[in-house]
């Protein structure tokens, strides 16, 4: 529940997207809410002002919460009530100030709001939410939408419960119960909200430990074309094994020539070090020139390792693409 975009002004070709996907997929009979949050308030130039460019491309069956009294109907049996953020920051409690069921209303009562609970230890409130202001309020099912984890607030309601929906995809490594939508049911008779977890993410996010070359080998036989994998190198390897660390690297993430394995892939290799003890059988057929180099680097190892062996695994490729080995002494 809002937050649709990360900033107020979006780029033209995201917000032109959305439209064409909920024109592309939805159902003139299923009507979206659209909510902006603290991220995307709807507010002069915004994307959800009613003057944007995004208004006139929307279908006719997504409704903009563009105003504080905000209502639509679902036929007799239910209606929606939400208020939209106005502003990046606020102190004011949207939940709260959304009407309470009135004396003799029997339909099923469904809140949308944007905004923070106050249940997570120091965690700064914007758009502050009461965790009971379903019950106060007198809805059936109480959407909210803020941080990205699926949870019900407080965690042991499950009456006129209160529900963030998460994210629909992880945004970071680390994250839990990212990737999901609430499937919200009702019964007829009591209006009692049954909510089912449903995974939407098509992304899978994992974070790879690297330390030897049989665990990369293995990785690079596994699909990962929906993967974002962030790849920690740290490993001590000889120089030929460095080389095919490369090639494998190559297959996942792809170059000119062909698709990369991955999805998305970000790679840290500052652990990775070079075995030098076979180096100098390697050098011995160099010219001169690098053979007095690689003496000179092997020297430094002693007071600078990281440095020299960096530039000992740079000289031994650079020499290995030249073919300097077949040139002699």
């Amino acid at each position: 529940a809002g937050d649709l975009f990360d900033e107020p002004s979006p780029r033209a070709e995201h917000y032109r997207r959305l439209a064409e996907l909920l024109t592309k997929h939805g159902r003139p009979e299923v009507p979206v809410i659209l909510l902006p949050g603290n991220h995307d308030p709807v507010k002069p130039g915004s994307v959800w002002h009613a003057d944007h460019e995004l208004r006139r491309l929307l279908p006719s069956f997504c409704h903009v919460v563009d105003r504080d009294d905000f209502e639509l109907s679902l036929g007799d049996e239910a209606v929606i009530h939400a208020r939209p953020c106005k502003s990046t920051a606020g102190e004011q409690d949207n939940a709260l100030a959304l009407p309470s069921r009135a004396e003799g209303d029997t339909r099923i009562r469904i809140g949308v709001v944007h905004g923070s609970t106050f249940d997570i230890p120091g965690w700064q409130s914007n758009y502050p939410i009461d965790r009971d202001a379903a019950v106060k309020r007198g809805f059936d099912y109480l959407a909210i939408g803020d941080t990205h984890a699926f949870r019900f607030v407080p965690p042991d309601r499950k009456t006129q419960p209160t529900v963030y929906p998460s994210a629909p995809e992880a945004t970071s490594f680390g994250e839990t119960d990212t990737g999901y939508c609430a499937l919200v049911l009702f019964t007829r008779i009591g209006r009692r909200a049954m909510v089912q977890q449903q995974r939407v993410a098509r992304w899978t996010w994992r974070d790879v430990t690297i330390t030897d070359l049989d665990a990369l080998r293995e990785l690079v036989r596994e699909d990962l074309s929906e993967v974002v994998l962030r790849l920690r190198l740290r490993l001590r390897a000889r120089a030929d094994e460095l080389e095919e660390m490369e090639r494998l690297l190559d297959r996942l993430r792809g170059n000119e020539a062909m698709h990369g394995l991955v999805g998305v892939l970000r790679v840290e290799r500052e652990e990775v070090l070079l075995d030098t003890a076979d180096l100098d059988r390697f050098f011995e057929g160099m010219p001169k020139v690098l053979r007095e180099a690689a003496r000179r680097l092997r020297a430094l190892e002693e007071h600078q390792p990281e440095e020299a062996q960096r530039a000992l695994w740079h000289l031994y490729r650079l020499s290995r693409e030249l073919g300097a080995g077949e040139a002699g002494a």
